[in-house]
């Protein structure tokens, strides 16, 4: 694709989002019980997303549950959301119109039958991971830890600062 999508930016902005999460979960002490929570929550976010990279390419992902058992060190979470945000960006960038339409047949991690298009399937992706790092901003909150600003317009003006601006009136 020659012209960048609202898929794209949206995109951007998950991969942005995720890291200035990951960033700002660094200020958890690392005995507290909320850092284990919140890595859990960004851990399943994580799940999710490797799951519908596969059901993206109708391939198995091998996981039982959308909940993985023990959660990563922030550390490897890190790395894992980061390429798995690298794939996603890379995958819209070889899409067509025609492609996001197309409805692929897949099964639920509780073996139920799905069938989504590939647009549904990825906005499923940055709506889930938007609410997640939502409820980890909120952890953060009740353990005086300032979130990021998680806002998909406060990235627009950042990341296209020259083309958002408007004429003072």
């Amino acid at each position: 694709m020659d012209q960048i999508t609202t898929l794209d930016r949206i995109f951007s902005y998950k991969a942005k989002a995720n890291e200035e999460i990951l960033a700002a979960m660094r200020q958890f002490d690392d005995a507290s019980p909320a850092k284990e929570i919140a890595l859990r929550v960004l851990n399943h976010t994580y799940a999710v997303d490797r799951i519908f990279a596969a059901n993206l390419r109708r391939a198995e992902h091998g996981y039982t549950s959308p909940n993985p058992g023990q959660a990563p060190s922030l550390e490897e979470l890190s790395a894992a959301i980061k390429t798995s945000d690298q794939w996603y960006l890379d995958y819209l960038s070889r899409l067509d119109g025609t492609q996001l339409a197309e409805r692929i047949d897949f099964t639920f991690t509780d073996g139920l039958p799905g069938r989504m298009s590939r647009e549904e399937m990825l906005m499923h992706v940055t709506v889930h991971g938007e609410y997640h790092r939502g409820q980890i901003s909120l952890i953060m909150m009740q353990n005086s830890i300032a979130p990021p600003a998680d806002g998909f317009t406060t990235y627009l003006h950042k990341a296209e600062a020259s083309t958002r601006r408007r004429l003072s009136r």
